[in-house]
């Protein structure tokens, strides 16, 4: 009876040693690479007559901002199993303006460059599972510089230059893939939002709503 009884004191202490190791295996940090696209949605005001660009010079929605494929890091800190913050970092990005519509339709405007680093707090709907959604909110800055628009500049006979940073909200959907004790196949897309003002001759002639969706895949390291 005895030996019986030190038996399932035995089993018991390993189950519970085993549930307490499984539930340590998710640690609370995690980093995750990804490739994004970046899809500007390319909103701006048409020109306010300001420098001579009126809205017959430049239309609503004329200027427009390049799609292109670029890396992301971030860093995810979970203050429980369904909260967590995560920090969005890349490096600045170019980018090449052109301007579609109205008499200078087809102007290769110039390039800038762009540095937009992201807060978000998520919340994560099944933290134990396979398979985990999550969503979450935050704010985006959006460092902007090296800019050249020469291409405008020629056409205005004047300088030209964007606005150097932008406060926005952010938005993000996604789900992580759990792999093994600490690897993840990550899917998540972003809703960033990125204004800037167009001047010409000093003066402020449009506003550009940049405000990209971000598609990403990625892998992720949880310790």
């Amino acid at each position: 009876m005895n030996k019986t009884l030190l038996q399932a004191s035995i089993i018991a202490a390993f189950l519970s040693t085993s549930s307490a190791w499984a539930q340590q295996t998710d640690g609370n940090w995690m980093v995750r690479v990804r490739a994004l696209h970046l899809e500007p949605a390319n909103k701006s005001d048409a020109g306010n007559g300001q420098s001579g660009i009126t809205s017959t010079v430049l239309p609503s929605d004329a200027i427009s901002v390049n799609n292109k494929w670029i890396p992301e890091v971030d860093v995810s800190y979970f203050f429980t199993k369904n909260i967590a913050a995560e920090l969005v970092l890349t490096v600045p990005q170019k980018q090449d303006v052109t301007i579609t519509k109205g008499p200078l339709a087809g102007t290769k405007a110039g390039t800038f460059k762009h540095l937009p680093p992201s807060l978000l707090l998520q919340y994560h709907f099944m933290p134990d599972a396979t398979f985990r959604p999550y969503v979450g909110a935050g704010v985006n800055y959006t460092r902007i510089s090296s800019v050249h628009l020469d291409g405008l500049n020629a056409v205005t006979g004047t300088s030209s230059d964007l606005e150097h940073s932008s406060w926005g909200a952010a938005l993000q959907a996604g789900f992580d893939v759990k792999l093994d004790a600490h690897s993840y196949i990550n899917f998540d897309v972003k809703k960033v939002y990125i204004k800037a003002d167009l001047k010409v001759g000093g003066n402020t002639v449009s506003t550009v709503n940049v405000d990209p969706i971000l598609w990403g895949v990625g892998y992720g390291y949880r310790f």
